[in-house]
């Protein structure tokens, strides 16, 4: 979807509402990912999870990028029907390997093939971020790319690991908060947390952006 067209599609989606004035704003991740709600727990800010209900199947035409930022909107949008005085966090991730999307591999066999064809290669993955102010319908968007290296590990290796970490519902078939790390030999990125799936430094200067300072903001109780 090209930046006009996401316009245009924003602008029509929001005029079914009239902004509320009255009332806080609360904080809800659009994902049920176990991961992005594991890093957003890390800012110590109360939250709320909603599952966004998003055809996730790229559009033709469409690289990898536009996939994971409209999906990341869409998802947005989606749980902010439910939630008309939140801030939601809509985020989703594209995963390339020499041209060709990566899913998740779903189970051990998918996983290990997955795995055999990335050694020793480069992948890049596109992390798309949106905050959506479902009040006022202020969006932002933004994309945080990670290219990432893989080590030149072994058949055995790939079998030791998937029998410990089982990431079969990880994009890669690794993850790279644990002991999938020990396959990576290198990754580029200005925040690492985008190759698990939530990118929080951009996160917490979006949240800055609607006057919500993560730093003295009430911690969470949970």
């Amino acid at each position: 979807m090209s930046p006009r067209a996401m316009r245009s599609h924003q602008i029509r989606f929001w005029s079914r509402f009239s902004p509320s004035k009255v009332g806080a704003l609360k904080l809800v991740l659009a994902s049920t990912s176990p991961y992005r709600r594991e890093l957003l727990t890390r800012l110590g800010v109360p939250f709320d999870v909603a599952a966004p209900d998003v055809d996730e199947t790229p559009l033709a035409g469409e690289s990898p990028d536009e996939t994971a930022q409209r999906l990341s909107v869409l998802k947005a949008q989606a749980v902010a029907l439910k939630f008309p005085d939140a801030l939601v966090i809509g985020s989703d991730q594209v995963a390339l390997l020499e041209g060709e999307q990566l899913g998740k591999p779903g189970n051990f066999d998918n996983a290990v093939a997955q795995l055999k064809r990335m050694r020793g290669k480069t992948l890049e993955f596109h992390t798309a971020l949106t905050l959506l102010n479902a009040r006022s319908g202020r969006t932002q968007t933004a994309n945080v790319p990670v290219r990432l290296v893989m080590r030149e590990y072994s058949d055995a290796q790939i079998e030791a690991y998937l029998k410990k970490d089982q990431p079969y519902n990880c994009c890669g078939s690794a993850k790279s908060e644990s002991l999938g790390i020990a396959l990576i030999a290198r990754f580029e990125t200005e925040d690492p947390n985008a190759l698990v799936g939530l990118p929080l430094i951009k996160l917490t200067e979006m949240l800055a952006n609607e006057g919500l300072d993560v730093l003295t903001w009430p911690a969470s109780s949970t």
